[in-house]
């Protein structure tokens, strides 16, 4: 039986950390699925879902405990599926201003309260063209439960977005299973 893991991993960033990982996937038969990984403040920092043997995994995760010496930290997560998950709609949210405290918190808690659940963000600093004043840029993929009043989320981050002196960007998608019926 294959299990499926999720692990975060950090360390100082040196070349060889994303081979010292998959080379102990690989001895544990494992099959690397899905990563996102990136150099942040002098760090390197990722996560990653892999597939192995149930058999392999207690070893595995004693070999990758063992990388703590190399002075890389690596926590690991069972990937079990909760069964009857409630059907959800994709949508993406992009966020540009300029950059100032608490966006991301005053953003994130909006779509807590609407039981939104945020599977991927990514967010960066960059200086503005003209002015050489500091944006700040956000793009979200967000999983919004049915019960969601998708125009009382919209109203409320549109009301983030005048506050702070945003661009907000909220748009649905389709489901995955929704654009296979189209």
């Amino acid at each position: 039986m294959q299990l499926s893991l999720v692990m975060t991993i950090i360390g100082r960033d040196r070349p060889g950390l994303v081979d010292s990982v998959a080379t102990r996937v690989t001895e544990h038969g494992g099959n690397w699925l899905e990563s996102r990984m990136s150099r942040l403040g002098g760090h390197f920092a990722g996560i990653l879902r892999v597939e192995i043997p149930s058999e392999q995994e207690r070893s595995l995760v004693q070999s990758l405990k063992g990388l703590e010496s190399q002075g890389l930290t690596v926590v690991v997560h069972s990937d079990r599926q909760e069964a009857g998950g409630e059907e959800r709609k994709l949508s993406l949210l992009e966020i540009v201003g300029q950059d100032r405290p608490g966006i991301v918190r005053q953003i994130s808690r909006v779509l807590a309260a609407h039981q939104v659940n945020v599977e991927e963000l990514e967010t960066e600093r960059d200086s503005a063209a003209m002015s050489g004043e500091m944006l700040f840029k956000a793009r979200a993929t967000l999983h919004l439960p049915a019960s969601c009043n998708v125009a009382e989320l919209r109203k409320q981050l549109e009301k983030i977005a005048d506050d702070l002196i945003v661009d907000i960007s909220f748009q649905e998608q389709l489901t995955h299973e929704e654009s296979h019926h189209c």
